[in-house]
């Protein structure tokens, strides 16, 4: 029952983060590029993203948590039971880029979105719009690894 319900937190995690990119960067961004003023554009898109990664901060860590744990229950059991443990490849796929999203992220949020943050508090929208865009390129990023996951998990 455990193994089951960490699998759903894991599977719901990686389906936040991954629909909320893909919303993020093919709905939201192209309605706000339609309004008029960068200030509205960009103290919009600011707090949408600030409330967005702080979430993604939360799905991040448990999908790392529940991944690592039910990895680690299964090679637990297979060991107990006198089987040997290797990991199958798609699993070892699935986690190591599953690390380097969380780092992109970590860089998305830590460095990217403070970077904009400082813009935006200063008024300063033209760094505020080169922020934006390096984010936007880096989800983009993290949104082509986690389908190329779920393709490598599903599909082998």
């Amino acid at each position: 029952m455990l193994y089951q319900l960490l699998k759903f937190v894991h599977v719901l995690s990686i389906v936040i983060w991954i629909g909320g990119m893909f919303f993020a960067h093919f709905c939201l961004r192209p309605a706000v590029a339609k309004l008029d003023a960068p200030p509205v554009r960009l103290a919009l898109m600011h707090d949408v993203l600030g409330r967005f990664f702080n979430i993604v901060g939360i799905v991040a860590l448990l999908s790392l948590v529940s991944g690592g744990w039910m990895m680690g229950r299964i090679a637990k059991q297979t060991v107990q039971s006198g089987g040997q443990f290797a990991m199958p490849l798609s699993w070892t796929i699935m986690a190591t880029l599953g690390i380097f999203m969380i780092l992109i992220f970590g860089h998305i949020r830590f460095a990217l979105y403070k970077r904009m943050s400082r813009a935006v508090a200063a008024k300063d929208w033209a760094a505020g719009g080169a922020a934006l865009a390096t984010i936007r390129r880096w989800v983009a990023v993290n949104l082509v690894i986690g389908v190329l996951i779920v393709a490598v998990i599903l599909i082998g």
